[in-house]
């Protein structure tokens, strides 16, 4: 069989298994006939001569040695060239032997292409990745660095010999060895302070994939902390600079109300302006004490806060905010401590996040409803609580009630006189304290504000 006269068409290897060949569709019976057809011939030869001779049987041993011989020699070749010449043409054979090595180098050829074309995207993605200004970084299941493209030497520092070393021992950040360490504690990376530049920032995501092994992506994020920055000064700035004019506005109001000569229609004015101001002034706190939150200054988040008693005085205050005569509430409120334990943060933010989740069940339940007030603890968290029985909160809101602004109600928001603000605090107190907030939520059976605090957190 000619072999360099084939034709071979283009073959998908992974399609490819020894069990689908179906051996009827193959032309290896007229091989096969082939090779009995040469075994018989000499056979016959052999009867002749060993007849002639009157030495049948040794002629007829000699003749089929002779055949496995030949078999024998195909067999060799068949291995010499898978051996030594694989990247040949292989050797001309008939019968079976001969379909056989066809079969083979065929496979050979179509793996080839199919390699030669894996090889080529494997060099385009290199390329494309290449080519990007973010770092990627394939770390293998030991935790040693395997690749990465050149924009992890600008944004990583990475250089050539650190190629097989560990991840840990090349970015030795410690907030970036707990982040490595606990990836599911950080959805969305983490952002550090850059180690290459000076007054940078880079965020980190480690995503795991295949067989325990990583992929680090890395991008230089200064531009948009400065961004975030310069917003954040500029709430902080304003908010701050209107706090003296509230404050003088608030004591003139107040004064003027007082005086008995006004009539009532100017009573009611200077009533609702009151209110307003005082909204206001609550609005500049709240924006006041995000900035701080926002910009992590140093309070000490180190006192051991006795929960028992800071739970009996939220809910002292969460009684006489529910029994406002001008409010009209009347909700059932009630106190639950399931554990003994304390927990260690900044008593201040603290009492001013749970004040918050305790505030707003109290305004968006409707008159008559029923508040649980809890605090609880297992071997790895502590949970504080608040659950209610109001109307509930449709799904996709659930995700972005912690933005700031945002109001699941706008006008029932500005009827309470919320800021929209307070679960933001919340969660940007949470945040600082290793904790985070859960939100569930039906609509008609109320819903479960949960503080989840770590248990490295928790004092007994």
């Amino acid at each position: 069989m000619n072999l360099k006269s084939v034709n071979f068409k283009c073959f998908n290897l992974k399609n490819f298994h020894p069990k689908s060949l179906n051996l009827k569709t193959l032309p290896i019976w007229r091989d096969l006939v082939k090779d009995l057809r040469l075994c018989l011939v000499l056979l016959i030869v052999a009867a002749i001569i060993g007849l002639l001779s009157h030495a049948l049987w040794p002629c007829l041993v000699i003749a089929l040695v002779l055949f496995i011989g030949l078999q024998f020699r195909a067999f060799y070749q068949i291995y010499y060239w898978i051996r030594f010449q694989p990247e040949q043409n292989p050797p001309e054979l008939s019968g079976v032997l001969g379909e056989i090595l066809y079969l083979l180098y065929r496979y050979q050829r179509q793996e080839k292409q199919a390699k030669t074309e894996l090889i080529n995207t494997i060099a385009r993605a290199q390329t494309s990745i290449s080519a990007l200004q973010d770092a990627v970084v394939l770390i293998d299941s030991k935790q040693h660095l395997e690749w990465w493209n050149p924009a992890a030497e600008q944004v990583l520092g990475l250089k050539a010999v650190d190629v097989q070393r560990p991840v840990l021992n090349i970015i030795r950040d410690p907030q970036f060895t707990h982040y490595f360490e606990n990836l599911c504690d950080y959805p969305n990376g983490i952002k550090l302070d850059s180690w290459v530049k000076p007054q940078h920032f880079i965020q980190c995501e480690v995503t795991p994939f295949g067989d325990h092994e990583f992929l680090l992506l890395a991008y230089d994020i200064t531009h948009l902390h400065r961004l975030e920055q310069m917003r954040t000064d500029f709430v902080a700035n304003v908010s701050h600079e209107l706090r003296t004019p509230l404050t003088v506005i608030s004591g003139y109001l107040e004064m003027v109300s007082e005086q008995q000569d006004i009539s009532t229609r100017w009573q009611r004015a200077f009533k609702q302006m009151q209110q307003q101001t005082r909204r206001m002034n609550a609005l500049v706190n709240d924006l006041l004490l995000l900035s701080r939150l926002e910009n992590e200054e140093l309070i000490n988040k180190d006192q051991v806060i006795h929960m028992a008693s800071l739970l009996n005085e939220l809910f002292d205050d969460a009684q006489a905010y529910n029994s406002d005569p001008n409010s009209n509430y009347g909700h059932t409120l009630n106190l639950h401590i399931e554990s003994h334990c304390n927990l260690r943060g900044s008593k201040l933010e603290i009492a001013s996040a749970f004040s918050n989740l305790i505030t707003n069940a109290i305004k968006y339940t409707p008159s008559g409803g029923v508040i649980h007030i809890g605090w609880a603890s297992d071997q790895q968290q502590g949970y504080f609580y608040v659950e209610d029985n109001g109307i509930g909160i449709e799904a996709y809101h659930i995700p972005r009630l912690t933005e700031r602004f945002y109001r699941v109600d706008s006008a029932r928001s500005r009827e309470s006189g919320g800021t929209g603000l307070g679960l933001a605090i919340v969660k940007h107190v949470l945040a600082q304290h290793d904790g985070y907030l859960d939100i569930q939520s039906k609509m008609g059976q109320g819903t479960t504000f949960k503080a989840v605090l770590a248990q490295t957190r928790l004092v007994d």
